[in-house]
């Protein structure tokens, strides 16, 4: 009790919800949180599995962690993807003394206690029912504007590439009551914009386990959140191509609240790369619901993640997504070199065999392509005006003030005596391949 506890989170989205979760549950047993690792007498990381470079981040912060320990005691938990996957091999670093699963955060207080009465405590064992849709996150964001809702657990997709199912176990969507509830919860304390997170958000399904015929599916949740304040902006992510309805798409164009973007991650151009990464869909299939995309809601962006050098990929492979890339002209996109995750079907049953060098000559090419093609999809919007939601000052000058379209692009302007939290129509200058820079058009 009156413990301080110092949270380090790192990864997606997700994992910043999840540690508001743990921060909700850690209050509710007498905990404080503390922004100096200094002050802290328990310190926690939560961690990232899905690619090798965010897991050793994570390791050097434990040797930081460590010499914290040699000043004196304190506890180090391990929370997490990492630690699902790593288990009681964390507990052999000397640094940590908790171990804890994405699906074992209400034990924490427990783990804690035990940890520091007795032993190095582990538990991460997954859940077929665990949302923590009971759980009232903590907000640990700072601009008080835009705020996360995990509205699903898990995956069920298997892509072979992909650690995310063995970390966080099946597929399971939260009562739409308990969303519903943590979104009035979010606008009755003054933010403006909601963004429903799962690793797949088209498949979310929730059936009412006391009368079968009441279910609710994405597109129905996503008008429910749209319904509860037309001035409150509703995003979401992640999509999946084999999963995103032409209902998602028609909710969508309903409501001016529900913003024009979608993230649809396409991962390669090639088939024969999608069916080796299990996608279960094809270049054909994913090409025509980008058009639908475009048909229904012509003024919607398009960004997706692409995944260079993955297993096997031959240079006509690369150039399929080279392809693809011309074809579809995303908005923006995350782009990677394959990195091989232990335990994978990837990792058990394809070699790794396309060399390094290789695989950064094909990102760098990706990523060459896609700042030419983001800068020409910037360049469309100079001369428009868009309605952007205020998100803070820019990191660049404390006289201008940056926010983002209904279309997820960033815009920079001068301040005029706005502040965050505010929608204002801004009229676009000028622009980079991130960025668009503008000026306030005052009623």
């Amino acid at each position: 009790m009156g413990m301080k506890v110092f949270i380090e989170t790192y990864g997606c989205q997700m994992n910043v919800n999840d540690s508001e979760v743990v921060l909700s549950i850690l209050q509710d047993a007498g905990y404080t949180r503390c922004m100096d690792i200094s002050e802290a007498d328990l310190i926690l990381v939560n961690t990232c599995s899905v690619r090798d470079n965010a897991e050793q981040r994570v390791l050097g912060r434990l040797d930081v962690f460590r010499l914290e320990k040699k000043k004196r005691p304190v506890l180090v938990g391990v929370l997490g993807c990492m630690a699902e996957r790593l288990k009681e091999k964390l507990l052999e670093n000397e640094a940590v003394d908790i171990v804890a699963g994405p699906d074992s955060y209400r034990e924490l207080p427990r783990l804690v206690s035990a940890a520091r009465l007795e032993s190095k405590q582990i538990d991460t064992l997954l859940s077929h029912e665990e949302t923590y849709g009971d759980i009232a996150p903590v907000r640990m964001d700072s601009n008080g504007v835009s705020a996360f809702i995990s509205i699903m657990r898990g995956c069920n997709n298997v892509c072979s590439y992909c650690i995310v199912p063995f970390v966080r176990g099946a597929e399971r969507s939260r009562d739409p009551e308990s969303i519903l509830r943590e979104a009035k919860s979010l606008i009755e304390n003054g933010y403006k914009e909601i963004n429903l997170l799962g690793q797949n958000v088209d498949s979310y399904r929730w059936k009412n386990p006391e009368n079968h015929a009441d279910r609710v599916d994405f597109a129905r949740l996503l008008e429910m959140v749209a319904l509860l304040d037309p001035t409150v902006r509703v995003r979401f992510a992640t999509s999946h191509p084999k999963d995103m309805s032409d209902g998602v798409l028609y909710t969508m164009a309903m409501y001016d609240n529900i913003c024009k973007h979608i993230h649809l991650p396409v991962q390669s151009g090639s088939d024969v790369m999608l069916k080796k990464m299990n996608r279960k869909y094809t270049r054909e299939s994913y090409l025509e619901r980008i058009s639908k995309i475009r048909e229904i809601l012509p003024e919607c962006s398009i960004t997706t993640d692409v995944i260079a050098g993955f297993c096997g990929e031959t240079e006509e492979d690369h150039r399929q997504t080279i392809s693809l890339f011309n074809e579809v002209n995303f908005d923006s996109a995350f782009m990677f070199q394959y990195s091989e995750r232990p335990g994978t079907k990837a990792a058990r049953q394809f070699a790794d065999d396309v060399p390094l060098e290789v695989k950064t000559e094909r990102l760098e090419e990706i990523i060459t392509l896609q700042n030419e093609i983001s800068l020409d999809r910037n360049i469309l919007c100079v001369g428009n005006v868009y309605e952007v939601l205020i998100e803070g000052p820019s990191k660049r000058s404390p006289l201008d003030l940056m926010g983002r379209t209904s279309g997820n692009k960033t815009c920079i302007f001068p301040a005029r005596g706005h502040k965050a939290g505010e929608y204002v129509n801004v009229r676009i200058l000028s622009c980079s391949s991130a960025t668009l820079k503008g000026e306030i058009v005052e009623d």
